[in-house]
């Protein structure tokens, strides 16, 4: 078991087994020493675990806890691709998506679910840069859809 795992078991998280994609491409994708994924979302247990949007049908909370499921599917994505979590040197960028009313404005709250857990599991290294934007729809109706570059050691 890899530091990065006993970490997650320490704060009570069990990585997911790596859903895979809903169409023609790839989860996640090496290219020499960084990983660049796909966008993924808040699934568990092959189920959608919030669907809606953020300011009508979701509270700001509800969407950070899909944020962070959201990123735990993301970095059960990357072991499937590297093996090894202890490997990451870096998360280098979060672009997170978030479904939201016209009048919803928390989008970098939401986001944030996936930072702090990131930081929380990986310290210094999973400092990142980060983008929160927010959409009137994402696909399947997901409240959040979040996408990574990490880069690993050489």
């Amino acid at each position: 078991m890899s530091l990065i795992e006993k970490r997650l078991k320490e704060i009570g998280l069990v990585l997911p087994s790596a859903p895979s994609p809903m169409a023609n491409y790839v989860a996640c994708l090496q290219v020499n020493n960084v990983v660049y994924t796909s966008g993924s979302t808040c699934f568990m247990d092959g189920k959608p675990l919030y669907t809606g949007r953020l300011g009508t049908d979701l509270t700001t909370d509800q969407g950070y806890e899909a944020a962070k499921i959201t990123v735990l599917n993301l970095i059960s994505i990357i072991k499937a691709e590297i093996g090894d979590l202890d490997r990451i040197e870096q998360i280098i960028k979060v672009l997170g998506l978030v479904s939201s009313a016209q009048d919803f404005y928390e989008q970098a709250q939401v986001i944030n679910g996936a930072s702090d857990l990131l930081v929380d599991v990986f310290g210094e290294r999973g400092k990142h840069t980060r983008s929160a934007l927010g959409t009137s729809v994402l696909p399947f109706n997901f409240p959040v859809e979040i996408e990574m570059i990490v880069q690993l050691k050489t």
